[in-house]
């Protein structure tokens, strides 16, 4: 009788989704938010993330070539972190920009600890930051969105650190994207949608988003700029990246706790940080920084609120 038994390593129980698959689906979400920035700012943007897509791409398969590993350019992992660098981008920023941030995102990021599954920071987000410190004249310079000739090219954050007054724009218009700010953040309406698709799909869970934009939130109510509980919170949620950013970076599956309990005091994290950059920290913006700070606390959030053995007290 033919042996039925099989003995195997864990994971036992198998969903049937792949890597692959799951980076394409990421890809397919962020299309909206792609298409929005090109509608609101111009062609520029489709170069800029072409350039980042395609630099991302090349530096990973010549970088595995040359370290003789085996070339893994078709799994969608470095379309994706040259996308998403693209997406956070000032729309017309010089076309050598994307190409240098994506090799390092690529080389520094991802490829420097061993590939994929094996980086402990978002590798877009470490471009991101080595852009900003090595570049920061063309990664501050934000351009108006087409067809809005009164609405400001700064960013409504970098206005309200600076002390300034911005025009008055709609919390509607917020949300539709009327306002300066990175190519791939602006229209909470196509990010909306795609983490929607995430979420249905069940390739992202509520834990990090959902804590994270309520702790901005929150922070930024309770500590408004006339006192205590006089925050604009919706401002502050409608505003700069943090959208992008919880839903389709900080749930990065490498970079972020395994638990449920670990990605909520991860989300907790991110928000607090970013609350506080924005409020206090020289930077308008936190989100980048919030986020790759809790990658590094990521190890040490799941050794604390990992899971009981079953069977154990």
């Amino acid at each position: 009788m033919k042996n039925r038994l099989i003995v195997s390593v864990s994971p036992h129980l198998h969903k049937g989704e792949s890597t692959s698959r799951i980076m394409w689906m990421v890809v397919i979400s962020l299309v909206p938010a792609g298409i929005a920035g090109v509608v609101i700012f111009g062609l520029n943007s489709l170069w800029a993330i072409m350039l980042g897509v395609i630099s991302a791409v090349i530096a990973e398969g010549a970088l595995q070539a040359l370290t003789r590993r085996k070339i893994t350019i078709l799994d969608g992992s470095a379309f994706l972190t040259g996308l998403l660098l693209a997406y956070n981008l000032p729309p017309k920023v010089p076309f050598w920009l994307p190409v240098v941030g994506s090799f390092f995102a690529i080389a520094i990021g991802k490829q420097v600890f061993g590939g994929l599954g094996q980086n402990i920071f978002n590798p877009a987000l470490v471009g991101r930051v080595f852009l900003m410190a090595s570049w920061p004249k063309y990664m501050t310079e934000f351009t108006k969105p087409l067809n809005y000739d009164a609405i400001t090219s700064a960013t409504p954050l970098a206005l309200i650190k600076e002390g300034k007054v911005f025009e008055n724009i709609s919390y509607l218009g917020l949300f539709l994207g009327k306002r300066g700010g990175c190519i791939g953040e602006v229209c909470i309406l196509a990010l909306l949608l795609g983490a929607l698709f995430l979420l249905l799909k069940g390739y992202i869970s509520w834990h990090i988003p959902v804590t994270y934009i309520f702790t901005v939130g929150l922070f930024t109510y309770i500590f408004g700029p006339k006192g205590l509980f006089s925050g604009d919170w919706l401002f502050h949620v409608l505003n700069g990246g943090l959208i992008l950013g919880a839903f389709f970076m900080a749930t990065d599956y490498v970079t972020s706790p395994l638990t449920w309990k670990g990605q909520i005091v991860f989300g907790i994290g991110c928000g607090l940080l970013t609350a506080i950059i924005r409020l206090w920290g020289g930077y308008p913006e936190g989100v980048s920084y919030a986020i790759l700070m809790m990658n590094g606390a990521a190890p040490i959030i799941d050794r604390y609120t990992r899971n009981r053995i079953y069977g154990t007290k």
